[in-house]
């Protein structure tokens, strides 16, 4: 006769609200959209947006960082991988298109990654394959704007709106993941 072992995997649940994820989703939504709404039509004034971006994307992380219980090392690793971009930014506003270029592919890389490493380290749960999707999309668009050579400022703006839509999506998926877990 054989016997089946059962085992219990605990899961610690965010005591964050799930809304405060859902609201800083909403809001890197509305950040891609004016960003791609301007007519911006200078580097300094991307490279203004880009760091505006990237402070934005510190203080969540950071904020995540405190909240978290089991990823707040990752979520204060990237948030300073976004201080650092967002003094780069604004430290040397007049930067050519490869730098600045290259520092939202790094961004977007290293969220890109996080968010890989979310995905497989979270396979139990619904929508795991989702922030798989998005890491692999968000590592292929890093390279892309580390590799291209005809770069423009409305590539560059396209890019920063990418790193913010980006971070948008994973707000909006880690607010359902949350949800999800704080109802069961």
């Amino acid at each position: 006769m054989a016997t089946e072992t059962i085992t219990t995997v605990e899961i610690e649940v965010p005591t964050t609200p799930w809304w405060c994820y859902l609201l800083a989703g909403v809001a890197w939504l509305v950040y891609a959209f004016v960003v791609l709404s301007f007519d911006i039509a200078t580097i300094w004034a991307i490279a203004l947006f880009a760091g505006f971006l990237f402070v934005g994307g510190a203080l969540t992380e950071f904020i995540w960082a405190m909240l978290s219980p089991v990823w707040w090392w990752a979520h204060a690793l990237l948030g300073v991988v976004f201080v650092g971009g967002a003094v780069f930014c604004f430290a040397w506003p007049e930067a050519t298109f490869a730098v600045l270029a290259a520092i939202v592919g790094w961004v977007l890389l290293f969220i890109g990654v996080f968010n890989i490493v979310v995905a497989i380290s979270s396979r139990g749960y619904q929508a795991w394959w989702l922030w798989l999707v998005l890491g692999i999309v968000e590592i292929l668009v890093a390279f892309w704007a580390v590799g291209y050579e005809g770069r423009s400022i409305a590539l560059l703006v396209i890019w920063v709106a990418a790193a913010a839509l980006a971070k948008g999506i994973t707000d909006l998926l880690l607010a359902l993941e949350v949800r999800h877990l704080q109802k069961a």
